[in-house]
């Protein structure tokens, strides 16, 4: 990935982080999601996109990636092997951002969510994506209609992964997507993902 010079994060300070028990369960959801995921499109550790993607959170997130309004984006980078001289090596790398200020003031604003049947939704949802991109099965530079349709598809394949999971708290939260497109406008609205 190519790293790009880190300005001061005095953009941060006005928004809440997750504290060290939230990152563990978030940390969590991201180890049942890759497994749900990875069962899901029947992808094997070889075939899972481990080296192509990363998670993080707003403590690890440079200001030009945290964005007021969705509960996380995804960004493409250019990532390259450290011993590659050639631009042939090069592949993309995507970052899940989670904007945990937006998923705290959904938390805060929705008493019956629970953090990891939240945060395992989203990323579930965001590692579908991802693998969508890889397989080109979506363009990552889509069309606000194109987005739009991509964005209906992703989440009726999320509350298809995680309609037979048997986790508290995960009822409210496909009830808080099954009107999907209301959470999509209200993130939109707010900003760009």
């Amino acid at each position: 990935m190519t790293p790009a010079s880190r300005p001061p994060r005095d953009t941060m300070e006005t928004r809440p982080a997750f504290d060290p028990h939230q990152l563990a369960v978030v940390t969590h959801a991201v180890g049942l999601a890759e497994e749900l995921v990875s069962n899901h499109y029947k992808m094997t550790s070889s075939q899972w996109l481990k080296p192509k993607y990363d998670v993080r959170t707003l403590a690890d997130l440079e200001p030009g990636e945290i964005i007021d309004g969705p509960f996380a984006q995804i960004i493409r980078y250019q990532g390259q092997p450290r011993e590659a001289s050639l631009s042939s090596a090069s592949y993309d790398f995507y970052k899940i951002c989670l904007q945990d200020h937006s998923i705290l003031g959904a938390l805060d604003r929705t008493p019956e969510l629970r953090l990891l049947p939240f945060a395992l939704y989203i990323i579930v949802h965001e590692l579908i994506h991802i693998v969508r991109f890889s397989k080109f099965l979506q363009g990552f530079d889509a069309s606000p209609e194109e987005r739009l349709a991509e964005e209906r598809r992703v989440h009726e394949r999320t509350h298809a992964i995680l309609n037979g999971v048997r986790l508290i708290g995960l009822a409210p939260v496909l009830q808080f997507y099954s009107d999907w497109h209301r959470v999509y406008d209200q993130q939109i609205d707010a900003g760009p993902s």
